[in-house]
């Protein structure tokens, strides 16, 4: 094999392990959990979660983004748990919007070491999502159901109310592509809020639409969440994801 070959082969290793060399540029320090487990909320998918995974693996994480169905609470929650069984060690478990209740089950796993809220629900023993909502309204009003009992948000208000601090054409495509949850999962109540047991880390979106930003304060106040507040929409962690991956770099470098 001639010298540019074998350069070249490297190369091509290198591009298809790229995040191995991203996990060499600043390693986190030594006590920290190194695992990240990332869900997001209704209406979404993980890849929205990429510019804050960026991020933490240019920190030194691990990182993994559950895709859950959106079809029950109870799938949800299996879909996170698979992951959580895949880690190699501790982990920190983020949720955003509808995601803080699939972790505030999920949470319970042996796993995880400590739960960040991303402009999230955390809800209480008992409590159902639907009710919660509405206990301090948001501002929004665009969520719709459809024939078969799964929930929509209008595309012509999802910029506004989901996005409103992101790119039009990127939160315009969001709105194109959003995932159907089923309306079932905001009436079905939690039953063992890990944040009893576990250290617990909040953000509020202080200009989120979707779910009141004073309801936000009211769930992490009684969790004993640390709070850290951020000027962004419901999209607060596509439109500042460094403010968004510091709270979680925080919560994994607080963890035991």
């Amino acid at each position: 094999m001639t010298t540019f070959h074998k350069l070249f082969a490297a190369a091509s290793f290198f591009a298809l392990t790229g995040s191995i060399a991203g996990t060499a540029n600043a390693a986190p320090a030594a006590g920290t959990v190194r695992n990240v487990v990332l869900v997001h909320g209704a209406f979404a998918d993980g890849s929205g979660w990429k510019p804050v995974a960026d991020i933490l693996r240019q920190d030194g994480y691990t990182v993994s983004i559950v895709q859950e169905p959106e079809t029950s609470l109870a799938d949800d929650v299996t879909a996170t748990t698979r992951i959580l069984d895949r880690q190699s060690g501790p982990a920190v478990l983020v949720g955003h919007s509808y995601g803080g209740a699939v972790i505030t089950e999920a949470g319970n796993h042996a796993n995880v070491a400590s739960l960040v809220y991303v402009a999230a629900f955390a809800p209480a023993e008992g409590e159902k999502l639907l009710p919660l909502l509405t206990s301090i309204p948001p501002a929004a009003n665009s969520i719709a159901p459809t024939k078969d009992g799964y929930l929509l948000i209008d595309q012509a208000k999802f910029p506004a109310d989901f996005a409103a601090d992101v790119k039009l054409a990127d939160a315009q495509f969001m709105a194109a592509s959003q995932v159907p949850v089923a309306g079932a999962s905001f009436g079905t109540p939690v039953t063992a809020p890990a944040w009893k047991a576990k250290p617990s880390f909040g953000i509020v979106a202080t200009q989120d639409r979707m779910i009141n930003p004073d309801l936000e304060r009211m769930m992490y106040k009684r969790a004993g969440a640390k709070v850290t507040e951020i000027k962004g929409s419901h999209s607060v962690f596509i439109s500042q994801p460094r403010a968004v991956a510091n709270v979680i770099e925080q919560a994994a470098q607080s963890a035991k």
